[in-house]
């Protein structure tokens, strides 16, 4: 057999495809070539095959005077990575009939030292689906990938430690005993109740700030963004990341969504996800980091924080750069990454949460220590901020100080966050039945929708429209205070939004510090 054809996979971008591996032997001096539009990381997969193969108990191509091509089809879309090692390398073993099996049903993926340990790869979880949708029957891949490749039902997965291992187990030609190799061992399912954790901070953690642990509760029950001000050490940090203690655990398929976006950034580290996604990147962090792109573009922290939180401490202190590029995401819920060659579409679905302090020295309006900020540098850290986005924050919360005593009181583990996590779920199903769509929250409703599905009464709208001309709300501003007031009705268990809900709304809307 002078040629054969395997199958591997690999993701552009954020979308997965199934790449042919084709094998073509003819006689010769030996040559070995692989063409597709390969990176330097593809390759160099040919001396990480061959080594593999050798230490496999084959003999290497190099030592055979071969010409050898391999084909990576489809040839107009950019081969990245070293996780084609593990197809390349059966690929070459099936035409050169050293191995027979039938590749039809099969999807290799993995990338192989030299002494053929198959390491771990990224990206995996997508290309799992994709091979069950093209209606592969099993996937092999490293062991270490397995756990998280067995999260997609339908399709078996098995997981190897070496080449030699794959080759034993789909190789049908007999040993020189007359023996065939042992079997590998499918994967169970993975289970999400197997991989829960719990989030290290929760509301009783925080003393005081019963306010602003209410505006937490209703940015949590209907994915608003929430902005916290206030001095250093009054619990802001800690505020933001409790948010993430109560909001309610992924869907099955928004656990497969979630995990693909960070299998492919590389940032799962084995462990998968079952809790919305908490990411609280430095002020310093990049334009690139936050929003994604590059020149070859990858996902950033607003797409890795995907129906979860993304917290920006020290908001101010971000490039402006950065805070005014979030505009888009935060109205549209995907970022648009424009290239020469083509457009990417991050997902980026995210509650935002900012801290930030009142003044550069941190203590203007703190009622004991005085604030030692001159008027132009006070200005000059407040328009940090821009209009239209202070705009995008629903809730803005006055984080005040906290007296000592508070801090050495008693409370039972566990029962705060348990409640409020109950209210949020709850406030959930409401919407879910409202739009007859699971996982779609108050905050992400069209001015349309919010006129179809989220009627005022006419004493409500009065009250609505006298603080609107009060307070000079903008149209937006003046839509998001009744999706604000919406949330606050549904965790009241109230069926329609009445005065005090739109009252409560307005209070948060006004930016005080």
């Amino acid at each position: 057999m002078q040629y054969a054809r395997v199958y591997g996979a690999q993701t552009s971008l954020l979308t997965p495809y199934v790449v042919n591996i084709e094998t073509d032997l003819s006689r010769g001096l030996h040559s070995f070539a692989i063409v597709g539009l390969p990176d330097k990381a593809v390759e160099e997969s040919r001396d990480r095959m061959a080594a593999a193969i050798k230490h496999a108990g084959f003999e290497s191509p190099k030592s055979r005077n071969q010409k050898i091509v391999i084909s990576l089809a489809p040839a107009d879309i950019k081969k990245e990575g070293p996780m084609f090692d593990l197809p390349i390398a059966l690929s070459y073993l099936l035409a050169s009939d050293d191995i027979r099996f039938d590749p039809e049903p099969y999807l290799f993926i993995g990338e192989l030292a030299l002494d053929g340990t198959l390491r771990a790869v990224r990206g995996v979880l997508p290309l799992i689906a994709e091979a069950k949708r093209k209606g592969m029957k099993a996937v092999f891949l490293p062991k270490e990938n397995a756990r998280e490749a067995a999260l997609v039902d339908g399709i078996v997965i098995y997981g190897a430690k070496n080449l030699g291992e794959v080759i034993e187990h789909l190789n049908t030609r007999k040993d020189k005993n007359g023996k065939v190799g042992e079997k590998l061992s499918p994967t169970p399912p993975t289970t999400l109740a197997e991989v829960e954790v719990q989030t290290p901070f929760a509301l009783e953690d925080i003393r005081g700030q019963e306010s602003a642990k209410r505006a937490s509760l209703i940015a949590a029950a209907g994915g608003h963004n929430l902005g916290l001000s206030g001095p250093p050490g009054t619990g802001k940090t800690m505020l933001a990341r409790a948010l993430n203690s109560i909001l309610p655990p992924l869907t099955f398929d928004e656990v497969l969504e979630v995990n693909s976006i960070h299998s492919v950034a590389g940032s799962l580290r084995g462990d998968i996800m079952t809790l919305p996604p908490f990411r609280s990147p430095h002020h310093t962090s990049s334009y690139v980091s936050i929003v994604g792109g590059g020149a070859n573009p990858r996902p950033g922290e607003a797409t890795l924080a995907h129906r979860g939180v993304l917290f920006l401490d020290e908001f101010p202190e971000f490039d402006r750069r950065v805070i005014e590029a979030l505009r888009q995401p935060l109205e549209d819920r995907v970022i648009a990454v424009a290239r020469a060659k083509g457009t990417a579409y991050f997902p980026a679905r995210f509650t935002l949460v900012v801290a930030m302090n009142p003044c550069p020295c941190g203590n203007f309006g703190h009622p004991e220590v005085e604030c030692t900020c001159s008027p132009v540098a006070l200005e000059r850290y407040r328009r940090k901020i821009s209009g239209p986005i202070a705009d995008r924050i629903d809730l803005w919360m006055t984080v005040g100080p906290v007296e000592l005593g508070e801090l050495g009181k008693k409370v039972e583990r566990g029962s705060e966050t348990q409640k409020a996590k109950e209210k949020v779920v709850q406030a959930r199903k409401k919407q879910a039945a409202r739009f007859g769509k699971e996982g779609k929250t108050n905050s992400e409703l069209s001015p349309r929708e919010l006129e179809d599905l989220v009627p005022l009464s006419a004493t409500a709208r009065a009250t609505l429209e006298k603080a609107g001309e009060r307070l000079n709300l903008s149209p937006r501003a003046f839509h998001r205070v009744i999706k604000v007031a919406r949330t606050i009705a549904d965790l009241d268990e109230a069926e329609h939004i009445n005065d005090s809900h739109i009252l409560e709304a307005l209070q948060y809307r006004e930016r005080k510090s």
